[in-house]
């Protein structure tokens, strides 16, 4: 649940912050007022587009934050699991994310204090808000999704889950058997390869980051004229001259024990040159045994490079880049190891393999199957309650269809995928005679956001997304249409937090909150201001937008009492 946003110099907008409740919020205000100023901060926040033109004219940087309510009742809760995998800490369930873009065209993002990229951020914001309108989080606009969604409507997720798995084991198998299978000539052709490249690098016997090291002490080595040069330079300064450091210290300490023994309010002075001196002729006696270790071994530097030499060419071989880590090389032995086993075996595994496969693939086709028909069954259903949720949204002659056909092919392989034999997608067609289409041709706002409400109100028990925010929702619609909207709104905002951008009054007075967007001036400037509004101040502005205008006492009564019928008041 979103409880708070706060947004400085984005757009129009001077300087917002708004506290948000659960249940169903409407947002309203007149045309050109920045309402969906509002969602395009809040679409940025989640990790849309940025631009510098989303800055305020005159400022250097738009910065929105947000404060975030996760459930630990729903688990398990994809948000907190994704915080738990990137080490990130919520305080009481609650997570703060920030993002700025600056007029230089540099932006950034953070998730509580942890700096995240944009397509992390857009990863997580996933599991907290969808938006529907005519923006850019539309889950449900998504193919990949639908499969989901069915399946959660459906109780079978576990069940494909075990079938991912037991297909995984079938297409490794099958890819071993593949490499058994090849031609004598070319498995023996990988043997000879992949033996000769272990042989090469474990003859090398290579350590984790050896190679850093050596870099360390081929630069000392190569360098030991200069660095011999720097430390005789030291050991002169300090003490190897009457004129040196030591030397005057020495001839200081003296003059100081005379004065601290003629003032005693100089010997804290006294005491600190006493350790400045020994400090020194510590430092001077452990340069002076450096330099009698450093010698020059230019056998030894052959050695170190000749040994780089050979780590280079490794790595040229046998990972990403001469630059990467050592450890790939590492990495690569041991998998060609693993595959040379495999290659090894021959045809006694070759026999075992085969029996395994054939085995899988029983168990893959008849839990495929079985995932199916669940599927096909369930899907009737949706399709029956859809429509008939769509009637009641003034979609009488809309027809919805879960679309669930056979992958292509002749053998289980291809009609199988990772998650079963279906490709599954959501059909509509909005209007009579019209045909089945995919919902993402669907081209009115208004319908697309009525699709949307009726899907997010079945969803609803499945769906963990715990905020939704519908743009347009009313195009088209008015009247009787517009209560049975705003009635749907209410019944989903039960267990989930709704926020809705509305023109009409028969919707906004089922909501539990309100916020009202104004357009005003600021120091000379336009910008859209946003506050909470209740009590005679929202009766008012449910009298202007029933009749655009909020002082007759006419529009002041009817507001009063749809607010009274529908939302008790509020």
């Amino acid at each position: 649940m979103l409880e708070d946003l706060s947004i400085k110099d984005f757009a129009i907008i001077d300087s917002v912050r708004i506290e948000f409740s659960k249940g169903f919020t409407v947002l309203s205000g007149e045309t050109g007022a920045g309402k969906s100023i509002l969602i395009g901060a809040i679409t940025f926040l989640l990790g849309g587009k940025s631009d510098v033109s989303q800055i305020r004219v005159g400022a250097e940087e738009a910065t929105v934050c947000g404060t975030f309510l996760l459930d630990s009742l729903v688990v398990p809760n994809p948000a907190l699991l994704w915080l738990e995998e990137h080490g990130i800490q919520p305080e009481n369930n609650r997570v703060l994310v920030r993002r700025f873009i600056r007029a230089n065209g540099k932006s950034g993002a953070w998730i509580e204090n942890v700096p995240v990229t944009r397509a992390e951020l857009m990863e997580f914001s996933s599991f907290l808000i969808d938006i529907h309108g005519q923006h850019e989080h539309q889950s449900l606009m998504k193919v990949s999704e639908h499969r989901k969604f069915l399946d959660a409507r459906a109780g079978i997720e576990k069940e494909v889950q075990d079938f991912s798995k037991l297909y995984t084991e079938l297409v490794e198998k099958r890819k071993v058997l593949e490499q058994l299978c090849s031609s004598v000539a070319e498995r023996e052709r990988q043997i000879e390869m992949l033996s000769f490249a272990v042989n090469e690098i474990t003859e090398a016997k290579l350590k984790p980051e050896e190679d850093i090291k050596l870099e360390e002490e081929e630069n000392r080595l190569s360098s030991y004229e200069k660095l011999y040069s720097d430390v005789d330079s030291i050991l002169s300064i300090l003490d190897n001259s009457e004129a040196s450091v030591i030397s005057l210290l020495k001839k200081v300490r003296r003059d100081s024990q005379n004065a601290s023994s003629l003032d005693k309010s100089l010997m804290p002075l006294d005491s600190r040159l006493e350790s400045v001196f020994y400090e020194l002729s510590d430092i001077s006696e452990e340069f002076n045994s450096y330099n009698q270790k450093l010698v020059f071994d230019p056998a030894h530097l052959t050695e170190i490079q000749e040994r780089l030499s050979l780590i280079y060419n490794l790595k040229k071989k046998y990972a990403s880049s001469v630059s990467a880590p050592l450890q790939e090389v590492i990495d690569y032995c041991d998998e060609a190891q693993k595959k040379l086993e495999q290659l090894s075996s021959g045809n006694q595994n070759k026999e075992i393999l085969q029996q395994q496969i054939s085995a899988l693939e029983k168990q893959v086709y008849i839990s495929a199957k079985t995932i199916s028909e669940k599927r096909k069954a369930v899907g009737s259903k949706l399709s029956s309650e859809v429509e008939s949720l769509l009637a009641n949204l003034g979609m009488k002659d809309a027809r919805f269809a879960v679309s669930i056909n056979e992958k292509p092919g002749n053998d289980i392989e291809q009609k199988c995928g990772l998650y079963g034999m279906d490709n599954i997608e959501f059909l509509i067609s909005a209007n009579l005679g019209s045909a089945l289409l995919p919902l993402a041709k669907v081209a009115s706002g208004g319908e697309l956001s009525r699709i949307m409400l009726a899907l997010k109100t079945i969803f609803a028990q499945t769906d963990p997304v715990q905020t939704l925010i519908f743009d347009e929702i009313d195009t088209g619609i008015g009247g009787e249409i517009a209560v049975a909207v705003g009635s749907h709104m209410k019944n989903l905002a039960k267990n989930r937090q709704i926020f809705c951008i509305t023109h009409l009054a028969s919707i906004a007075v089922y909501a539990d909150n309100q916020v009202k967007i104004e357009k005003g001036v600021v120091s000379g400037k336009t910008s859209s201001v946003a506050r909470n509004i209740d009590g005679e101040e929202r009766v008012e502005e449910i009298a202007r937008m029933l009749s655009g205008d909020a002082n007759t006492q006419q529009s002041l009564d009817h507001a009063r009492a749809m607010l009274l019928k529908y939302s008790g008041g509020n």
